[in-house]
């Protein structure tokens, strides 16, 4: 794909940016019509049932790795110098990382991603967490978090030159991600049918999925049609987030880039799904402690993700589709402190409540 009549108009940094936009709008569309949420397939999932949910994630999964994976045996993707399989292999910061960040989404009722979602349709704790969210992350980057970050991302690594591409590791073959992804989707299309998915989580979960193949394949391309260094990489929300907010508190101080064009993306493209759908509701704290609840939750994921190489779709969809093996650890991380979280929290005090 030939992106000059794009790059002549809008400049190399300008065009990134414009890729990012309109990928994220497309997500914020799909996830905000499906409902796409990792924390609530993990609740459902640990509570013994294989509901709607984790239908839903797992069709998006198939979705981002069969397509990711098709791309790659097809010549059109190379993303062998990504940052997920490139850069060093921190096994302290996936599971420290991963485990914090499962553990905050539930408190927080949902992941950068899902809260961008639920922000842009009105709800004021997941915009209040998310910008929170954002910052801790910026912290954990660049402020006065980051020594402690380095600490553990440094102290047990796999490999420090990278080479971290889990089916090559394990010896398997170049169609092994395919049929691991073609394993997923058959899970999930029978419990879709079983659960009765609306046509919208349907498309809207291919569609999530679709968005991470599309982050891909854009940023692969542009990064041999550009003088300057593009990143190959997808969609995640810490870095992101992060870098969007000092974007617009730094005037001129930040370039434009496929991160700072995603977010406000998503953003768009879930206040428009859901106004276009008449789901738009202004939403706020209940009480004090509810608001204690969604700060730690939102702490935890800005320190966790930076710690974890990403969030749930960084490292789940992202990562997962690249089959790194930090971003599975990771992932699989997400889930135990997600899962543990929901059981020795939520459903503690559920069962107290009902006992009283």
């Amino acid at each position: 794909m030939d992106f000059d009549f794009l790059i002549d108009r809008l400049g190399e940094d300008g065009a990134t940016a414009v890729g990012g936009l309109v990928l994220g709008l497309l997500f914020g569309v799909f996830a905000q019509r499906s409902q796409f949420c990792l924390r609530a397939a993990v609740v459902e999932f640990v509570r013994g049932r294989m509901g709607p949910k984790v239908a839903i994630w797992l069709l998006t999964f198939s979705a981002a790795v069969g397509g990711t994976q098709a791309l790659i045996l097809l010549g059109e993707l190379d993303i062998t110098d990504s940052r997920m399989l490139a850069s060093y292999g921190s096994l302290s910061g996936a599971v420290i990382g991963g485990l914090m960040f499962g553990a905050g989404m539930i408190l927080a009722r949902g992941c950068g991603a899902r809260l961008l979602v639920l922000a842009a349709t009105g709800n004021l704790r997941a915009l209040f967490s998310g910008l929170l969210f954002a910052a801790i992350a910026q912290a954990s980057l660049r402020g006065i978090f980051a020594p402690a970050r380095d600490a553990v991302a440094h102290s047990v690594l796999l490999h420090e030159d990278g080479g971290l591409e889990l089916l090559s590791f394990l010896g398997l073959g170049d169609y092994a991600g395919l049929y691991i992804s073609v394993a997923c989707a058959v899970v999930a299309v029978i419990y879709g049918i079983k659960n009765k998915l609306t046509p919208w989580a349907w498309v809207g979960s291919v569609g999530v999925g679709s968005m991470v193949v599309g982050g891909w394949w854009f940023t692969y391309h542009m990064s041999y049609q550009t003088f300057e260094s593009t990143q190959v990489e997808s969609m995640t929300f810490t870095g992101p987030s992060a870098d969007t907010l000092m974007y617009f508190l730094t005037p001129g101080g930040a370039s434009m880039d496929f991160d700072v064009g995603l977010v406000p993306g998503v953003f768009v493209g879930s206040f428009l799904a859901a106004l276009f759908s008449r789901s738009l509701k202004l939403e706020g704290f209940k009480d004090g402690n509810s608001m204690v609840r969604y700060i730690l939750g939102a702490c935890l994921m800005g320190m966790g993700g930076m710690l974890a190489g990403g969030c749930a779709v960084g490292a789940g969809l992202t990562g997962g589709s690249a089959f790194s093996i930090t971003a599975w650890i990771a992932l699989a991380s997400m889930w135990a402190g997600a899962g543990l979280t929901d059981t020795f929290v939520d459903r503690k005090r559920k069962m107290a409540a009902v006992r009283s």
